[in-house]
């Protein structure tokens, strides 16, 4: 008994850490897709089905897609209603895992092939390619999760276990009670896929009955929320909604259709017993369950939207803590998904740097000391999302594959190019505001040149961000020719100001601030040369490509 209670044990750890790895693996080959899928969310909500059913599919998680689009809700990128039928197609993706547990009761005996995958995606592991590594993960997860099975079906083989839980089962046959097992087990294995892929286990080996079965299964999805739940605490109204609607899905679904099997209940065992697989039986009623909840739900999404927002009331109004705009640490558990979501980030945060930049020209010139407040304020947010996202950033490097640690190596560098750009806007700003003090301006040739040398800049800017938002390298020998322009137009400035205070066209005490702003540009102008040849070289230098 005690041996196979450790078997049962051991089968369900490796199950799970199986589906661990298989998922894993598959979230990061489909890294591309996962990028499309979720950059097309609309309003429509059969296609948010759809998405769902997708992502759940790729990354073999409900809870993990749930926790994905608390993530997005929480950073302000997805409506509840866009929210609401991506989880109710998760629900649906989330009956993959237990076809493929069905699969090993079949009369032809596909264990031992499956489980020979372990060796060959262990084998593939010791290849370099990033791709290959990643298949590697996906046919040895795979093959684990069949080795788990295996030992769970070897442990329940057994006379006294079997006795064990057919005498348990037989105690607590009352559906209520099978429920809210099925809740209480699918949260503390934290998987609505691992808790009915064992309960699929046991119906083939006998332990358990079709009959008791179908209400664990209910009871699990449940269950499951608890991930979702978890992953709200401390996150924003919106998405503690969106958990909310994961939670009344499920527990609306569990009501509505234990009410309707309950007292039909020998009728479907009995449809059921059609199919002659006992694994089968319990796998087709958890798809056809799942399909008809989503199917009865979907046309009241906007009922459940207002439910939540009826349940979850909006606080009173007061300072929120300052947050980045797209990136959620919930998003961690898709890289792929965190790491596109920074991408955002960076962006944001150069549309913030080009704007101080821009008001840092009108500052200069003119001394306008209105404009101090907008350029700090802004100034602050670029630190922030510096600060912020650099720390995202290292919680995400151990997470993310080979290729996509260069990719985050670059971003660290753009960070920096872009902080120190707006640090020179905020500079430029100054220079304006202590000249006016000192009741000085720049005159109005060193005004029509300072111009110049923005609008080379500005240029720059354009083609930089371009080269980053896309990774197209189609402009970059035009962005370092601008810059190879900016560096003569230094030399020129330079040499145009000595010359007019050699006429006495200009006093001695301008010279720190126009040889200042002129030194300041070309340095912005460095820096955004990094910024569009990080897409070949992390630290954005010009010399090689990585």
């Amino acid at each position: 008994m005690l041996i196979s209670i450790l078997m049962l044990l051991t089968g369900v750890g490796v199950f799970i850490a199986g589906m661990n790895m298989m998922s894993s693996g598959l979230e990061k080959s489909a890294g591309s897709g996962m990028k499309t899928l979720l950059g097309t969310i609309s309003n429509n909500r059969f296609a948010g089905v759809g998405t769902g059913i997708a992502a759940t599919a790729i990354i073999q998680s409900s809870s993990a897609t749930s926790v994905i689009v608390i993530g997005f809700v929480n950073a302000g990128i997805m409506t509840l209603a866009q929210a609401t039928s991506i989880i109710m197609g998760a629900n649906v993706g989330t009956t993959v895992t237990g076809a493929l547990v069905a699969l090993s009761g079949s009369s032809f005996d596909i264990d031992v092939f499956m489980m020979c995958l372990a060796f060959i995606g262990v084998m593939m592991g010791f290849i370099k390619n990033e791709k290959v590594k990643n298949i590697g993960s996906i046919l040895c997860g795979l093959g684990v999760l069949f080795v788990g099975l295996d030992l769970m079906s070897s442990a329940l083989a057994g006379t006294e276990i079997k006795d064990f839980f057919e005498g348990l089962f037989a105690v607590i046959e009352f559906p209520i009670l099978l429920i809210i097992l099925g809740v209480v087990f699918t949260a503390l294995v934290q998987s609505s896929s691992a808790a009915t892929g064992i309960v699929i286990v046991m119906v083939g080996q006998a332990v358990l009955g079709v009959n008791n079965a179908i209400y664990i299964v209910l009871g699990a999805t449940i269950g499951t929320c608890i991930t979702s739940t978890l992953a709200s605490l401390g996150a924003s109204v919106n998405a503690r909604r969106t958990a909310f609607i994961h939670l009344i899905i499920n527990v609306v679904g569990t009501i509505i259709f234990t009410a309707i099997i309950w007292p039909l209940q020998d009728v479907i065992v009995h449809w059921l017993s059609g199919i002659q697989d006992p694994m089968w039986q319990i796998t087709i009623f958890h798809i056809v369950y799942k399909v008809l909840l989503t199917i009865v739900l979907l046309p009241f999404v906007k009922q459940l939207v207002a439910l939540a927002e009826w349940a979850i009331k909006d606080k009173p109004a007061k300072e929120e803590l300052k947050k980045l705009k797209y990136v959620d640490e919930r998003l961690l558990k898709s890289p792929t998904v965190a790491l596109m979501q920074v991408k955002k980030e960076v962006e944001y945060m150069a549309n913030l740097a080009k704007l101080n930049l821009e008001r840092s020209q009108e500052g200069m010139t003119t001394g306008n000391e209105k404009l101090g407040d907008e350029i700090y304020a802004r100034e602050k947010d670029i630190n922030f999302t510096n600060n912020a996202v650099t720390k995202y950033l290292i919680k995400l490097s151990p997470l993310v594959d080979e290729s996509a640690e260069k990719v985050i190596g670059s971003y660290f560098h753009v960070l920096n190019d872009l902080e120190r750009i707006g640090d020179h806007a905020e500079n430029f700003y100054e220079i304006g505001v202590q000249m006016k003090n000192a009741n000085m301006a720049f005159s109005d040739a060193a005004k029509a040149e300072l111009n110049e040398m923005y609008q080379k800049v500005f240029e720059m800017f354009k083609i930089a961000v371009d080269a980053f938002d896309n990774l197209s390298t189609e402009h970059l020998a035009e962005l370092t020719a601008k810059e190879n322009e900016v560096d003569a137009l230094k030399k020129k400035l330079n040499s145009a100001h000595v010359q007019r205070l050699a006429n006495g066209d200009c006093s001695m005490d301008h010279s720190p601030y126009f040889f200042s702003a002129v030194a300041g540009l070309e340095r912005v102008a460095d820096h955004l040369v990094n910024v569009g040849y990080s897409i070949l070289n992390p630290t954005g230098s010009q010399s090689k490509s990585v």
